[in-house]
């Protein structure tokens, strides 16, 4: 019974939040669109309440309060994450609309195929590790070097960051991983009970979503009429759709922790190999790998920014750089060589 009255109130807000987004929102075809969100959660609403024993008053939490407040300080789009969590329909409409030209699936095997596109995110990631370990051990390095402390000292002090950075870096990845997950998997299993309850009222909606981005309506009715007779690639797409959610971002909390350690590790490690060999020009070597490092990380970034590969490395050289500067420079008042 209790989840009974967790999935009604679920609806009631849904209806309650995609009201304020429909408020809010400047777009008429979008802000209609949020209306008759809010009347389909409020039918579904209405076809839950039958398996209540008693209807309970609905009282907005705290939470979608606060939710209605930011909608309207920064409007609909900036809070397109949040509302997908609240299981609000429709904010795929965010993604932009179907340009101009390019061709409407006209089967399910083509509204599938368009879905399983893969994105470079794995990588991004990878990158943006190495570029937090590179960056933040460079810096912790030259400030100990700027006190001019001992090689050995400095070696330590760069292993105990390295593995600090490296475990909090995991442990925060598993922790983001873990509740994006939970949230996926709470999401998509409510989305699998309601096609199965009503599969046409869900066909309308995505319908209607895809009226919103240009599609005509009734061509949008027969194709996801026809999608929703695949139970599992409707499933997907109500997901991605109406919920926002992508399925295929479910991955594993563990590995996303270990992969972030290992990435951490490889970028903080690199300002402490001189120290490692015992060179007596270390802290010169170690500004010179770092250097390389850091225009070889900016070079790799630039391929998810479409900037020229020549100025994302320049530009990110330049802000490892100076930040070792600030450090060292700083380091250098602590100068226990004078003490």
């Amino acid at each position: 019974m209790q989840e009974a009255v967790e999935r009604w109130r679920s609806e009631k807000t849904a209806s309650y939040l995609s009201s304020a987004v429909a408020e809010s929102e400047p777009d008429p075809a979008k802000a209609a669109l949020f209306r008759e969100m809010a009347e389909a959660a409020e039918e579904q609403a209405g076809i839950l309440a039958k398996e209540l024993r008693e209807v309970p008053a609905f009282e907005p939490s705290l939470r979608s309060r606060l939710t209605v407040c930011l909608i309207g300080m920064f409007g609909p789009r900036a809070m397109r994450a949040v509302l997908s969590a609240s299981k609000v329909r429709g904010v795929s409409v965010y993604s932009g609309k179907i340009p101009a030209g390019h061709p409407w699936p006209t089967s399910t095997e083509e509204v599938g195929a368009r879905h399983r596109a893969l994105g470079g995110g794995t990588l991004r990631a990878g990158v943006f590790g190495v570029n937090d370990g590179l960056v933040s051990n460079t810096c912790l390095v030259m400030g100990v070097a700027g006190a001019a402390v001992e090689p050995g000292i400095i070696l330590i002090t760069g292993v105990a960051g390295l593995l600090a950075g490296a475990f909090s870096m995991a442990a925060g990845e598993f922790i983001s991983m873990l509740s994006q997950k939970e949230m996926f998997e709470y999401q998509i299993a409510q989305e699998k009970d309601e096609l199965e309850r009503y599969p046409a009222e869900e066909a309308e909606e995505l319908a209607l979503i895809y009226a919103a981005r240009g599609i005509p309506l009734d061509e949008a009715r027969n194709i996801t009429k026809k999608l929703i007779a695949n139970p599992e690639q409707a499933l997907d797409t109500l997901a991605r759709e109406e919920l926002g959610l992508n399925p295929d971002d479910l991955g594993s909390p563990i590995g996303a922790a270990i992969s972030s350690f290992l990435a951490f590790c490889i970028g903080a490690s690199l300002p402490l190999i001189p120290f490692l060999f015992g060179s007596s020009h270390g802290v010169l070597i170690a500004a010179i790998l770092s250097g390389v490092a850091l225009f070889v990380v900016g070079a790799t970034l630039s391929l998810f920014s479409g900037k020229g590969a020549l100025l994302g490395g320049l530009r990110m050289l330049l802000i490892g750089s100076a930040a070792a500067a600030a450090t060292y420079m700083i380091g250098s008042l602590f100068n226990v060589s004078a003490v």
